[in-house]
């Protein structure tokens, strides 16, 4: 019955998720004497969105008015909907969740999906792995309900419907004893189901499909094949999966930075084994802290070329460390350290030249592996040709730590070194306008005004004529007439008629694009 036998899913659910993040924020929120709930306005009236514990036992729930629960309960601790800051929290236990698993999805509302398939052996066994989870999140003040099961839409169904924990052999049964709100289905199929004397989803289960895709969609059957299996569903991890992983989990937490450093730099040895063996480098890696006191702190590294060997990972994190606006704080120790390789690219044994050209390139790319680390990939920029016509759009900037290969410069028979440029090496932008002088109407001008400045035109070289790119100007736009022009003093310019006159194209314009040096 279920094909994914071998996958094994963990589903979290936070049912208190606004109040336990309020009490953790104020402590004095969690006193004896009050019930906590969170209120909303929902069609122009009060109701309540969430209630915690002790709320919930005194017979408070979700979707009550917030008068009828001032008549019935006299103290109340009232505070008001916060989607926004609910939704930071549940990423913090997202990032919590990680030392457990790198595939964490969000399984709205108010829960996690981990895929713990190959995870479990880290911690013993399952039932070890889901009891370590509630004790620390219990610590934290955070209430929580979990399952784990062979697919995620069968966790998810446990974790929210039933009792939870974890669901081995006889999934198949319990699956049949779950009430049919576990579908999650239109409200107006389920009271049809209702009204047939249906109210577990085994009995659904065993009915004809085409008379109950008739009778209540599609959505229904595609339900019970992701409960029972039938249907792959997969998650969607939140972060990039990473293409090896290393860490070390502490049987004490670790608190002096100087030990982080050669745990770092053993974690690095072992990471750039397990890339050696691909005959991969390192693009991009990312190092993970994980506080006792459930804080996680990244930090990632990007270089310009593929890392091979830790002393430049070292170096690397050291720089990303002094740059921190907010310094890496052990805190209470570390439990967990980890470094993963995000992103990796093929390496190539390269012979080291007899002179120093070789060392030279090296040096420059740590210099900019340096610079960007210190200040930011998105400021420290190269140019980059693009294969376009359009002068101001052939070149373009990008990250300088990004993709950097050494592509040598096709030069055509046309255009080799030694002969005068055809275009300027600085562009205007945007091309400025000028009042031009025209002997002939689709010529070179005589003569043209820029910056009130009148130059006298004795030498001009052209047209290179370049049509715009239809697939991507808008229907408007004008083939461009581009013209080298020198004047009397010896000045050169590049200029060019947006419009020809020969088509009749609405009064065709002049603008200076670039001067030469």
């Amino acid at each position: 019955m279920f094909s994914n036998g071998s996958s094994r899913f963990l589903a979290l659910w936070f049912p208190h998720l606004p109040t336990d993040r309020l009490k953790r924020e104020n402590s004095q929120r969690d006193r004896s004497d009050q019930y906590l709930i969170v209120v909303d306005k929902i069609a122009n009236t009060l109701r309540l969105v969430a209630v915690d514990q002790r709320a919930t036992k005194a017979g408070l729930y979700k979707s009550m008015t917030l008068a009828d629960a001032r008549a019935q309960f006299e103290k109340l601790d009232i505070a008001f909907a916060s989607p926004r800051q609910d939704s930071a929290f549940l990423e913090r236990l997202a990032d919590w969740c990680d030392r457990y698993t790198p595939l964490v999805a969000f399984d709205d509302p108010d829960g996690l999906i981990l895929d713990i398939t190959g995870c479990v052996h880290l911690f013993g066994d399952e039932h070890t792995m889901l009891k370590d989870i509630h004790n620390r999140l219990n610590q934290q003040g955070v209430a929580v309900k979990s399952a784990i099961a062979s697919n995620a839409a069968s966790a998810r169904a446990f974790a929210r419907y039933s009792s939870g924990g974890v669901i081995g052999d006889d999934e198949e049964k319990r699956l049949y004893k779950l009430h049919l709100a576990c579908l999650e289905i239109e409200a107006a199929h389920l009271a049809g189901l209702k009204r047939a004397g249906l109210l577990h989803v085994g009995e659904v289960e065993v009915l004809p499909r085409a008379a109950l895709a008739a009778r209540f969609g599609k959505e229904l059957i595609n339900r019970l094949d992701s409960l029972f299996g039938r249907q792959d569903q997969p998650i969607s991890p939140r972060r990039i999966v990473p293409v090896c992983m290393v860490e070390r989990r502490m049987t004490e937490p670790l608190v002096v930075m100087d030990s982080v450093e050669l745990l770092l730099q053993s974690l690095g040895d072992e990471l750039f084994r397990q890339l050696q063996t691909r005959v991969q480098g390192a693009r991009e890696i990312e190092a993970s802290f994980f506080r006792v006191d459930g804080n996680v702190r990244r930090i990632r590294i990007e270089s310009g070329r593929p890392l091979v060997e830790t002393k430049t990972l070292l170096r690397l994190l050291k720089e990303r460390l002094s740059s921190l606006a907010e310094p890496l704080d052990a805190g209470y120790g570390f439990d967990i350290v980890r470094l993963s390789a995000i992103r990796t690219e093929q390496t190539h044994a390269l012979q080291k030249s007899l002179d120093n050209t070789r060392q030279e390139t090296e040096a420059f790319d740590a210099l900019i592996d340096r610079l960007s680390i210190r200040l930011g990939s998105s400021r420290v920029l190269r140019p980059v040709a693009i294969d376009t016509h359009i002068p101001e759009r052939a070149v373009m900037l990008e990250a300088a730590a990004g993709n950097r290969s050494d592509q040598s410069v096709q030069w055509s028979p046309e255009h080799y070194p030694g002969n005068p440029l055809e275009r300027p090496i600085r562009l205007f932008n945007p091309p400025e306008r000028i009042e031009t002088t025209s002997g002939i109407p689709d010529g070179a001008p005589a003569r043209f005004t820029w910056r009130r400045v009148q130059h006298t035109i004795v030498l001009a070289e052209g047209p290179e004529r370049i049509a715009p790119e239809w697939w991507r100007e808008h229907a408007g736009a004008l083939t461009r007439d581009y013209y080298r022009v020198e004047d009397n003093q010896g000045k050169r310019f590049w200029v060019f008629r947006e419009g020809l006159y020969e088509r009749g194209d609405p009064t065709p314009r002049w603008y200076l694009h670039g001067i030469f040096a």
